[in-house]
C-alpha cells in the first residue's frame, strides 16, 4: 500500500491504539445493550476512528466518544435535531433513540437510527475514484432534498464567517470575501454519505446555515477525479453554482479541503482541488 492510499484509508479508520479500539468497543457493546438489541454486523468506523457503527437487524447502532470537556454542542446534537426539524421528505434514515453517558473522562452519544439497506456511493473514503452512473431519478431526488432543506430554519451555523477570514489568505492567496447569502444545507455532503438510488442522505450531525453553493462545491469537489461525474453536477446545478454567491460558497469549500490536505487528507485530490480553485479565482494559489 503507498502511503498516500495509507492515509487516505486512516481517514476513516479504527483506532491506531489497542485501548483506544477496545474502548469503542466496550461503549458500542454496552449502548446495544441498553437499546435491547443485537449488533453483530460488520464494523463502520468515522472520522479518525471517532464513530462507530453497526447493523443491529432493521436499526444502525452509531456511538461517537469526545472528551467530556468537549462533548455537546452542535456536532453532538446534529442528527436528533435533524430528526426534528428537517422535513421528512428529505430521505435520510429516522432517529429511533438516543442514549448519553459519561464513563471516567469520556462522553458517549449513542444513535439508534433505521437502517439504510442502499449502499453508500463510496465505502471508506468521501471522493470518487472513477466515474459513477447514478440514473435522472437519482439526480432528481439529491435537487429536491437540497432544495427542500434549504427552506428549514435555524440557528445552526456549520460554516462561518471567521473562518473565512483566518484562512483564506493562507490557503487561496486572496483577501477574505464576504458571506452574503446563506442558506441551510447538510455540511458534509460527500459521496460516503450519499447511497446509490433511491437516493438517501447519511450522517446529519454538521447541517446547519452555510454559504450558498457550499453544499455543491463540496460535492464537486470530491468528484474531480471523476470529471464525468464532475460535469454532471456543474450541468444539473449551474444554477448556483454559476451565480457570485454559488462561487463564494464554492471558494470557501474549497479552502477548507485545502486546509484538509495540508494536514495530509485527501492526497490524491490535492493537485485537483487548487487547479479548481485556481480557475475559479483565475490566479496561482500558495504553494504548501
Amino acid at each position: 500500500m503507498t502511503v498516500k492510499r495509507a492515509v487516505q484509508q486512516a481517514v476513516f479508520a479504527a483506532p491506531a491504539e489497542r485501548d483506544e479500539l477496545d474502548r469503542m468497543r466496550r461503549a458500542h457493546a454496552a449502548a446495544a445493550k441498553q437499546f435491547r438489541v443485537s449488533a453483530p454486523g460488520p464494523e463502520v468506523w468515522g472520522w479518525q476512528g471517532r464513530a462507530l457503527g453497526r447493523r443491529a437487524g432493521d436499526c444502525w447502532l452509531r456511538i461517537v466518544s469526545a472528551e467530556v470537556n468537549k462533548a455537546g454542542g452542535r456536532l453532538w446534537e446534529g442528527t436528533a435535531t435533524a430528526d426534528t426539524l428537517v422535513p421528512r421528505s428529505v430521505p435520510r434514515p429516522r432517529l429511533r433513540g438516543v442514549l448519553d453517558w459519561t464513563s471516567a473522562d469520556v462522553a458517549y452519544r449513542a444513535e439508534l437510527t433505521e437502517y439504510v439497506s442502499v449502499p453508500p456511493v463510496t465505502s471508506g473514503t468521501p471522493a470518487l475514484v472513477q466515474d459513477i452512473a447514478l440514473p435522472d431519478s437519482w439526480w432528481a431526488e439529491l435537487k429536491s432534498a437540497l432544495g427542500t432543506l434549504a427552506t428549514v430554519p435555524t440557528d445552526r451555523e456549520s460554516v462561518r464567517q471567521n473562518w473565512v477570514d483566518r484562512n483564506f489568505r493562507r490557503f487561496l492567496g486572496i483577501d477574505p470575501i464576504r458571506i452574503r447569502e446563506a442558506t441551510t444545507g447538510h455540511a458534509d455532503r460527500h459521496w460516503a454519505n450519499l447511497t446509490r438510488a433511491p437516493m438517501v442522505l447519511l450522517d446529519w450531525e454538521n447541517w446547519g446555515r452555510l454559504p450558498v453553493g457550499y453544499d455543491l462545491g463540496l460535492l464537486h469537489a470530491y468528484s474531480l477525479a471523476a470529471p464525468a461525474t464532475a460535469a454532471r453536477i456543474r450541468r444539473e446545478f449551474d444554477h448556483v453554482l454559476d451565480t457570485d454567491a454559488g462561487r463564494t460558497g464554492e471558494l470557501i469549500a474549497l479552502g477548507q479541503l485545502l486546509q484538509a490536505c495540508s494536514r495530509g487528507v485527501h492526497p490524491h485530490l490535492a493537485p485537483l482541488i487548487s487547479r479548481q480553485a485556481e480557475h475559479l479565482i483565475g490566479a496561482p494559489i500558495p504553494t504548501p
